[in-house]
């Protein structure tokens, strides 16, 4: 895994999840800066994707593999369907369901670096 990247995409998670959250206080519906910061965001998870298949091989033990690999599988579908419910559902929750998901795309983030970094 990238170090800095990995930063960079908890970073910009962390902050999507602060922005989704104040639109969610502001009773606002989903708009462009959302969906940038998850655009950005989703870029960041595919990019970590492809570096993480390549170093699974690198990893030692079968279940860091498997606890690595379902992590990385599952990581870039969370915002995406966070994002296509919210621009489907037009309330007040929506906005939470993304705040959510990208906190829960920086927790995994940080969870795949803390699986890489004890185990390659």
């Amino acid at each position: 895994m990238l170090l800095p990247l990995t930063q960079v995409l908890v970073a910009a998670a962390l902050l999507l999840t602060v922005v989704a959250g104040a639109y969610a206080l502001l009773d606002r519906l989903i708009g462009n800066v959302v969906l940038g910061l998850a655009a950005l965001v989703e870029l960041g998870v595919l990019v970590q994707l492809v570096r993480g298949l390549v170093g699974i091989p690198s990893l030692e033990g079968t279940e860091p593999k498997a606890t690595f690999t379902a992590y990385l599988v599952t990581l870039p579908f969370v915002l995406a369907i966070t994002v296509w419910s919210a621009i489907k559902d037009k309330t007040r929750w929506a906005m939470g369901s993304i705040a959510v998901g990208a906190f829960a795309v920086a927790v995994m983030t940080l969870r795949l670096q803390q699986i890489w970094d004890l185990h390659a």
